[in-house]
């Protein structure tokens, strides 16, 4: 296989890179190790920043943002809801940070201003009735995997070749250039070759193993485990920040039909092994009942774990992931260890995608000596074209046009079966996970209880997979969730998850089906 660029990492930044790259004519493959957006870009709480986070303590990213986040709410219309947002101040909060924020907004241009709280509470009626101001700014929401698949797609109808699956065991240089990208198609258990002329290291939080494996002295990206809790009602209707500096659980986002309160933000030593410590559940909790009286009353669905990408600053301690710059940075490996045709990007945000990738492929660009100018920012990505924003109800008018002739597999997020025939079409080898991140199947209140088997029986009854391959595909969906149900098991979820355990093991036994014990496998 030849590339003109090889692109190493399937989360946005690499999507958006490939894209990029291909819409200015070069061959591109993009490899990733597992499915797209599985890793960092998969693992937030989907807000599409206005900048407000960042007046204050990083006015750069403001800018950035603001300025992307119109952007991609125009070319990827379709996983952006407009929702607006509020930066408010708690009771025990200091009044004065306001001021700092207004003046911040108007010097880094995000838009914002001071609405009444009377006018605050009208319109998100479960807010705290004793904060003191509100402001309000262009927060809106995003969905990450359907941001990165429609790149994906865009990057595919210019000519760009995907790989998922393929993960890179080294990369071999000539005469001081890289020259191939060696990768094992881990589905298949085969090497691959692919010879190329650049390699773009977009591979976020594993960035650093991405440019050993090109023989390149370690590359500082620190990981920042940060996690977040899917309450099980949509609680208030915009993005609703605490006004005080970044800390944690200050931001509740509604997303979908679920609210989600993030997050954390503390160093990891490893982006595959994330913890979800009880404190830092507890924590986020607590700051719930900040914003929202009785939030704690709601169901708690569903807890994860991701790490950011952040550049090593040598402004702050090592272990200080909360005051790293959030700005992105490219590392031209031509200067720094002897390799050309290799540059690594890190930082930035899902928000500020494209931009990143732009700045890559522009210094790609001047390194060949080419001349071509970048048009991501004007052209929508497929299924986006029409320029109709995500809402929440999108889903309910389609069933309610086909409830008559298909059937409904998962009530909570109201996919059909013909949904997931198509999806099932498309990735014939794909687990449930990788069907979960497109569909959203098994993600509502119930968790996969009740779908999970419907999804596992259709794909043996459609031919697509047998017996003991459904079972293997029902195992490791139901562990996978797994994962992030026993950190919050409390209440209602308690009741919940002793449900799904009785129909699962109880009349099922999925424990002992054929195949039950390959399914034991986690996602990567």
């Amino acid at each position: 296989m030849t590339a003109d660029v090889v692109v190493v990492g399937g989360g946005s930044t690499g999507v958006g890179v490939v894209r990029d790259v291909a819409m200015r004519g070069f061959s591109a493959v993009l490899v990733e190790r597992a499915d797209l957006a599985q890793g960092t870009s998969g693992r937030f709480h989907g807000l599409l920043h206005s900048g407000g986070r960042y007046v204050v303590s990083d006015p750069e990213s403001a800018r950035e943002c603001a300025e992307e986040s119109a952007i991609v709410a125009r070319i990827h219309a379709d996983a952006v809801e407009r929702t607006g947002g509020y930066f408010v101040t708690g009771p025990d909060d200091d009044p004065g940070f306001a001021d700092r924020f207004l003046a911040g907004a108007a010097a880094s241009g995000v838009p914002a201003r001071e609405i009444g709280v009377a006018e605050a509470l009208r319109t998100e009626p479960r807010l705290n009735p004793k904060i003191q101001r509100a402001i309000e700014v262009h927060d809106g929401t995003v969905d990450g995997w359907q941001l990165v698949w429609g790149a994906a797609n865009s990057a595919k109808a210019h000519g760009a070749q995907i790989l998922t699956y393929h993960r890179v065991t080294r990369i071999e240089s000539r005469e001081g250039r890289v020259a191939t990208v060696v990768c094992t198609d881990r589905k298949k258990d085969e090497e691959v070759r692919i010879e190329c002329g650049f390699v773009l290291n977009c591979a976020g939080p594993w960035a650093g193993q991405v440019a050993a494996a090109a023989g390149c002295q370690p590359v500082e990206v620190v990981p920042g485990r940060g996690i977040m809790i899917a309450m099980n009602h949509r609680l208030v209707n915009r993005v609703i920040n605490r006004c005080i500096y970044p800390d944690d659980g200050d931001i509740l986002v509604p997303v979908h039909t679920v609210s989600i309160i993030g997050t954390t933000d503390v160093r990891a030593d490893d982006p595959d092994r994330l913890a979800i410590p009880r404190d830092e559940v507890r924590r986020m909790l607590d700051a719930g009942e900040i914003l929202i009286p009785g939030f704690r009353q709601a169901r708690a669905l569903h807890a994860w774990a991701g790490a950011r990408p952040l550049i090593k600053d040598t402004r702050v301690s090592a272990s200080d992931t909360r005051h790293m710059s959030r700005g992105m940075a490219v590392i031209d490996h031509s200067e720094r260890d002897g390799i050309g045709g290799l540059l690594t990007i890190g930082g930035g945000k899902l928000t500020t995608y494209r931009l990143m990738a732009e700045h890559i492929v522009d210094e790609m660009c001047r390194q060949l000596g080419e001349s071509r100018p970048c048009t991501t920012a004007s052209e929508a990505v497929p299924g986006s074209e029409g320029g109709r924003n995500y809402a929440v109800t999108h889903r309910l008018g389609d069933r309610e046009a086909d409830r008559l002739d298909d059937q409904i597999l998962c009530e909570c997020e109201l996919v059909s079966r013909s949904m997931f025939e198509r999806a099932l079409n498309e990735q014939p080898t794909g687990s449930l996970d990788d069907l979960r991140r497109q569909l959203r199947v098994g993600m509502g209140p119930c968790q996969g209880g009740f779908c999970s088997v419907r999804a596992a029986g259709v794909a043996v009854d459609g031919g697509h997979v047998d017996a003991t391959r459904g079972s293997e595909l029902l195992g490791g969906f139901l562990k996978n969730r797994w994962i992030g149900l026993w950190p919050i098991l409390y209440g209602d979820q308690v009741r919940q998850t002793a449900l799904d355990n009785w129909i699962l093991r109880g009349t099922l036994d999925v424990d002992h089906l054929p195949g039950a014990e390959a399914g034991a496998e986690v996602a990567a």
